[in-house]
């Protein structure tokens, strides 16, 4: 069989005196630079070399003479010219005499794979190597191993020495290891990358994973003498592939269906036997009752009523009591489990005390039983939240003294946990509105109410009915023409759903009325008449039916936030609370009104005019119940204004603020409160112009809003504009009488408003082709994003609006 590279049987001898001069030349030295002996000897060696390398040799000499050798890799000038790249030894030897003298040995490198490497050398590469390195002959019996081979367990290297796998590590799979091993023998075939999940010596108590690569070794006839084989330890590699995997599986398995039971059962399912051997999935009574969650942990450390939701158990004997799905579950005050949900953390013990008693509280007068009776030696208790809710606990638990919870094994929990929760909070929101969307799915609360610069809004409303979340109280915020807003709280009779589909139609009727741009007093007489009809239609009593409103309440409120005007009026309704900006309180002298759809008297409004700052809070009567149901109503309103009175440092924290501390958890009647701080808007986006009713005007008019667009730097909306002003200050002074104004609002849109005199409302009409007019008012609706009327009591306004980020074109 061939050599391999750098064997030094290859190599060409060379003898230097201590000078560097050749004094031994051999034929391997002719062959391979082409000089004869004669041309040789006394030649200096570096003359023999490159020029570069040439320099190198009297400062390599005197290293050997300190040293006893160096050995790298050179050039060597060949007779003919030619360059060699050659491995070369130079080491201290001593001749005849006792003259020192250097043996230098040269390995050509021409086809070799890299640096000569000498034995010694090769064994600081293999004993240095961080991972596990064996040899071991064809009995599988060990003759050589590294250092770094220990850390698996097994001893030193010398202790291994003829020993098998199964004499140094007893209890791992050895069997399949070393059948790889005669695999490779017989095959010669190289087997990487086999992975071994097992325990070892040197971590007996948990399972342990190690990539093993085999390579049988062959002597210069190429007959198998052994195996060459290296191990690696990927145990955090095996267990972040089992944590995928199981979180994978959660994600196949759990919330498969929209039952909060089913749901439950399936996080346990999943976690045994993967993460634990006994698993409880243990849920709020409210959560299986579908319900509306305040957010944040569970208030309190005393009996939190808990309903066993899932279990599973590897272990027929456990648990010994057996506390069926949808059963009351209670934990003992102070408890892991309690203080879990508390808190909102999680909690690990990785040994319990075997000789503590459990923390579940068991029937009256039978003793819980130990943790060393029920076999339990460690746990996590992680608490089930999503959404920023509290939905309730599961708890882990194992039998295994030799594998406790770790903080990776919390990790994955909260992980598996967090995954479920977001399943059980579908199920549970689920539940909470199967019953109710298809009937109220027009009737619910705003999610969010709508951006506009008169007022900074923030509402709070807590139903009766926790089973639904709903109720029949209500609040809205409405943009209304010129920067205007409406604000409008109100409550329909009763609780739950039919409360919800009464406040419903009450909430769609205001907003359709308040389209009309007509005054408080007017959209009230309106929607009375709305309820009185709706409910003589289907013969309702004085008491209502399912749906109709009949003696429901509504306090409608229009603010201006060019002067600050404030305009409302009452329907069987508490007025508003006014706090000034420097803190005091009023309430508005506002009369009440009659009930919607019970008749009596007009309606009558107020106007105010409200500083900038100023919170107007407008309320239902829930707020003013106090917190024993049978006393009466606290008409006074002193705790109103104690509570308006305490502000926090934002409106919606105010907001809050009031209604925890006068309405209980569970209120006795639906409660909304709905806050507004207003504002006022810059006088310089405000521009008005009073004009003569003479034809003449219009030119005039259109070059003035011209100039203010340029001065607001809305030059892209001259073009429209323009138009809109020609056509509405026509359109005035051709049908209205008296005087005309133009005003222009620069707000979050561009809106263009022409006051007359006039009491007749325009018409929009489609003109025929032959006409010669009537295409004004359809030209503005054409270019503006909105467009009405609106009557006040010197006449009518025309106004229209023009978007700022979405010009027409």
């Amino acid at each position: 069989m061939a050599r391999q590279g750098f064997d030094a049987a290859d190599a060409v001898p060379l003898l230097l005196d201590p000078r560097g001069a050749v004094t031994g030349w051999t034929g391997q030295a002719e062959r391979l630079l082409g000089y004869p002996p004669s041309e040789a000897v006394g030649k200096d060696f570096a003359g023999l070399l490159a020029a570069e390398d040439a320099e190198r040799v009297p400062g390599l000499i005197g290293r050997c003479g300190a040293d006893g050798g160096w050995a790298g890799l050179m050039t060597a000038r060949h007779r003919d010219g030619r360059t060699l790249r050659v491995m070369t030894r130079i080491t201290a030897a001593t001749g005849q005499g006792g003259e020192g003298s250097l043996l230098v040995l040269l390995s050509e490198m021409n086809g070799a794979h890299g640096w000569d490497m000498s034995r010694a050398v090769l064994e600081q590469m293999v004993t240095g190597a961080s991972i596990g390195i064996a040899i071991v002959d064809t009995d599988l019996r060990f003759v050589w191993s590294n250092a770094a081979l220990e850390q698996f367990g097994g001893g030193p290297p010398a202790q291994r020495l003829g020993l098998r796998l199964s004499d140094v590590q007893p209890g791992m799979d050895f069997e399949s290891v070393e059948a790889r091993m005669r695999q490779v023998l017989e095959s010669g075939e190289r087997v990487v990358g086999y992975e071994h999940v097992g325990r070892v010596r040197s971590a007996p108590l948990r399972e342990s994973a190690h990539m093993l690569s085999f390579t049988r070794l062959d002597d210069e006839e190429g007959r198998p003498i052994g195996v060459y084989y290296t191990v690696v330890d990927v145990t955090d590699r095996h267990r972040a592939r089992q944590r995928l995997a199981l979180l994978d599986l959660a994600g196949k398995r759990i919330g498969r269906t929209l039952d909060i039971m089913t749901t439950a059962q399936e996080l346990a399912d999943v976690a045994v036997p993967g993460l634990a051997e006994f698993v409880v999935v243990d849920l709020l009574e409210t959560v299986l009752r579908g319900a509306e969650l305040p957010p944040g942990p569970i208030a309190g450390t005393g009996r939190v009523p808990l309903r066993r939701a899932g279990h599973r158990s590897l272990y027929k004997d456990l648990p010994r009591t057996v506390v069926r799905a949808g059963e009351a579950v209670a934990y003992l005050a102070d408890s892991p489990p309690i203080r879990c949900l508390s808190t909102g953390r999680s909690w690990h013990q990785e040994q319990l005390d075997p000789l503590a008693t459990g923390w579940v509280v068991g029937p009256a007068g039978e003793p819980e039983p130990t943790f060393l009776e029920l076999g339990l030696r460690s746990v996590m208790i992680v608490p089930i939240r999503a959404r920023g809710v509290t939905l309730g606990l599961t708890g882990f638990f194992r039998r295994r003294l030799d594998e406790p919870f770790n903080a990776d094994d919390l990790h994955l929990a909260e992980d598996l946990v967090s995954r479920a929760a977001v399943c059980l909070d579908n199920a549970r929101r689920y539940a909470r509105e199967r019953n109710a969307a298809l009937v109220l799915q027009s009737s619910l609360l705003p999610l969010h109410l709508p951006e506009q610069d008169a007022v900074e809004v923030s509402a709070c409303y807590r139903p009766a009915d926790e089973l639904t979340g709903l109720g029949g109280d209500w609040y809205d915020l409405i943009p209304l023409s010129g920067a205007r807003v409406a604000l409008i709280v109100g409550e329909a009779h009763g609780h739950g759903i039919d409360a919800a589909a009464a406040m419903g139609g009450l909430r769609t009727a205001v907003r359709t009325l308040a389209a009309l741009d007509l005054p408080p007093e007017e959209v009230l007489a309106h929607l009375d008449d709305l309820v009185d009809r709706s409910a003589g239609d289907e013969g309702a009593g004085p008491e209502g039916t399912y749906g109709h409103p009949v003696g429901s309440g509504c306090v409608y409120v229009v603010y201006d936030p060019v002067d600050g005007q404030c305009t409302m009026a009452a329907a069987g309704h508490p007025s508003p609370a006014v706090i000034a900006p420097d803190g005091s309180v009023t309430f508005v002298d506002l009369p009440e009104g009659p009930a919607l759809g019970v008749g009596g008297p007009p309606f009558e409004s107020v106007e105010l005019t409200l500083p900038e700052g100023s919170t107007l809070a407008l309320h239902t009567d829930g707020l003013l119940l106090p917190s024993d149901r049978n006393g009466a109503v606290d008409t006074d309103r002193i705790r109103l204004r104690q509570a308006l009175e305490t502000s926090g440092p934002t409106l919606e924290l105010s907001c809050r603020a009031v209604v925890d501390a006068l309405v209980p958890t569970r209120p006795y009647d639906d409660v909304a409160l709905l806050m507004a701080r207003t504002k006022r808007l810059d006088r310089g986006h405000v521009a008005a112009w009073d004009l003569p009713a003479d034809p003449a005007v219009v030119a005039e008019a259109r070059r003035t809003a011209t100039g203010q667009l340029s001065r607001w730097g809305l030059d892209e909306l001259a073009f429209t504009t323009e138009l809109v002003v020609s056509e509405l200050v026509t359109n005035a002074i051709r049908y209205a009488s008296g005087p005309v104004r133009l005003r222009l609002i620069h707000e979050r849109t561009l809106v263009c408003e022409v006051l007359d005199g006039g009491a007749t409302a325009p018409h929009l009409r489609h003109p025929r082709a032959t006409d010669e007019g009537g295409r004004g008012l359809l030209l503005v609706s054409q270019l503006a994003q909105r467009w009405g009327t609106r009557f006040i009591p010197d006449g009518k306004i025309i106004w229209a609006e023009q978007s700022l980020t979405a010009p027409l074109e």
